[in-house]
């Protein structure tokens, strides 16, 4: 996956609590398992007056002008800012690959729900937790300056507003040292492939009939 270490990111405002995987990426959108291609079908109900269908090309689709998304001020965004428990429903990793896919690296919300949570550290998107008054206070502003940016900086855990204000974040010591240099969970184990060969050699030695054909 990508390496997150610092973004400058232009903010898209979603005002909407209880945004579930199914809304972030519908169903009939998962029957492929790589990891790119679903960006045009991220928040398709949403984001189209039509339904969706895998496959179909979105360039022609009737757009929803009311959705943000889709508003010419947020065009370019790679954070986004969202309401609490974020991420709930059902646990599909598709609904964070549809993010990455658009353009999103980084979600700030006051809550998650904890595998939506998981599987953006495991694809390269920072989750960041704020207190609801923080969340709050950022909707404003993002509603009011068209063009609102934040400057996401991982390894100093701080986002910088356009007037200067830093607002501090936790991140886990794991999580941050992963996306930091963009190992997932595959990236780990690869971490660990000379042991894994001499393991497996070791075990031919010892075992061959568990190699048997």
């Amino acid at each position: 996956m990508k390496p997150f270490t610092q973004l400058d990111g232009l903010v898209v405002a979603l005002d909407r609590p209880n945004v579930d995987t199914d809304a972030i990426i519908p169903k009939q959108f998962l029957k492929s398992i790589k990891r790119s291609g679903f960006g045009p079908n991220l928040f398709d109900e949403w984001r189209y007056l039509d339904v969706g269908q895998p496959g179909q090309d979105c360039a022609g689709r009737p757009l929803n002008t009311d959705f943000v998304l889709n508003q010419p001020r947020y065009q370019g965004a790679s954070v986004l800012l969202a309401r609490k428990n974020f991420g709930c429903g059902s646990s599909r990793e598709h609904a964070v690959w549809a993010l990455e896919d658009f353009g999103i690296r980084c979600v700030i919300a006051p809550s998650f729900a904890d595998i939506f949570f998981s599987n953006c550290g495991k694809n390269g998107v920072l989750a960041i937790r704020l207190p609801e008054v923080s969340i709050d206070r950022l909707f404003q502003a993002v509603t009011a300056q068209e063009g609102y940016r934040l400057v996401v900086d991982l390894q100093t855990q701080t986002l910088t507003t356009p007037d200067g204000e830093v607002i501090d974040f936790e991140v886990d010591p794991f999580r941050k040292e992963c996306l930091l240099n963009g190992w997932d969970d595959i990236g780990l184990t690869l971490r660990h492939a000379d042991e894994i060969r001499a393991y497996e050699a070791r075990r031919r030695q010892e075992a061959p009939w568990l190699f048997a054909h």
